[in-house]
């Protein structure tokens, strides 16, 4: 019988996924690519990749642009950390590395937002490296194929899945078996319905011969979801809204977003005081929720209509014209907010 390394190097060759931009051997697309599918799936992270590449196409203009244009071309992707984290990366692998990335997969592992997986999935494909990935495709092919019982995330149960995963590694084309893992989990052995009538794997697989299938991975221990309100001010001059750039950490750490208002305050009172500028009209509006990965913000946004827009005297203010929002690097909910109110006929009443 082959093993399993070898099952899935003939599997990938003939079923699994080819063409995809990133499939080259060059360090500093493969490197791009894998930040941007962190929690992504492949169709929302290929529109993306190729805009970062058209204003990006090497790691010296990265690392030279400002990390708010970064951010405006990474808006919409969500988790900005990454974002912060690849330009950081970026001038790290200029400074420390005069602007090679290194081969040895626990070199990249020190650079920022390059974890333990990530470097060797990056060394893999890059330079052919026989480094074992762990990712959340890979955890859930191996706790299903060998029925590995426990949350994935534990760390007991982490080391010995990196055990087992280092264990499989073929002796020649680990870039083709890495690539085997990732397609497998993500288009055979899926979280819910899995296709394991053409699983590579099916008859060694312990989770199917259990029907233990849709038990494995074990998941995360529930928690209670914590929830957040937030008041935010849309601020409309003249066919302009108010943005203010957030503090680095946090949510939407970074982006341009709007105002947050104090919870007891009176709208139109700390607008004035806080801006300097006269309030003609303020209008509650429809409230919704937004749910990140630990807690859930439920937002209510006020329009404040206000007169003629003073200058912004901070740096982290700026008044952004409504007709160009995709200039803007806006969180995904406030762009999609902002959106629907140039429909309105308050914007209409603003300008």
């Amino acid at each position: 019988m082959n093993t399993f390394a070898e099952t899935l190097i003939t599997w990938q060759r003939g079923h699994g996924r080819h063409g995809l931009p990133w499939q080259v051997r060059d360090a500093y697309r493969v490197w791009l690519s894998e930040i941007m599918l962190q929690q992504t799936q492949v169709d929302t992270v290929i529109p993306y990749y190729g805009r970062f590449l058209e204003r990006f196409p090497d790691l010296p203009s990265l690392a030279a642009a400002p990390v708010e244009e970064v951010l405006t071309l990474w808006s919409g992707l969500g988790y900005y950390a990454r974002a912060r984290n690849l330009h950081k990366c970026a001038q790290a692998v200029m400074a420390r590395h005069g602007g090679a990335f290194p081969v040895d997969p626990a070199e990249l592992a020190e650079l920022p937002g390059i974890g333990r997986s990530t470097a060797a999935a990056i060394s893999a494909f890059s330079y052919g490296t026989r480094a074992a990935i762990l990712d959340g495709n890979v955890k859930r092919v191996l706790t299903r194929c060998f029925g590995i019982d426990g949350f994935p995330g534990s760390k007991q149960v982490e080391n010995t899945l990196w055990a087992l995963a280092e264990s499989l590694l073929p002796a020649r084309n680990v870039d083709v078996y890495t690539q085997a893992q990732m397609d497998l989990g993500a288009t055979v052995c899926t979280r819910g319905r899995p296709a394991c009538g053409h699983c590579p794997v099916a008859e060694r697989c312990v989770a199917l011969r259990d029907g233990r299938v849709g038990e494995l991975p074990t998941p995360r221990p529930k928690k209670a979801v914590r929830e957040r309100d937030g008041r935010f001010a849309v601020i409309l001059a003249n066919g302009a809204v108010l943005l203010e750039r957030r503090p680095p950490t946090g949510i939407w750490g970074g982006l341009q977003s709007l105002p947050e208002l104090p919870e007891d305050a009176d709208t139109a009172s700390w607008v004035s005081t806080r801006f300097g500028l006269s309030v003609r009209k303020v209008e509650r509006l429809t409230g919704f929720r937004h749910v990140f990965t630990h807690f859930t913000l439920n937002l209510q946004p006020e329009a404040v209509e206000v007169s003629t827009p003073a200058a912004c005297n901070e740096a982290t203010l700026l008044w952004q014209p409504l007709d160009r929002l995709d200039e803007a690097a806006l969180p995904a909910p406030v762009r999609k907010l902002l959106l629907q109110l140039t429909q309105r006929d308050l914007l209409a009443g603003a300008d």
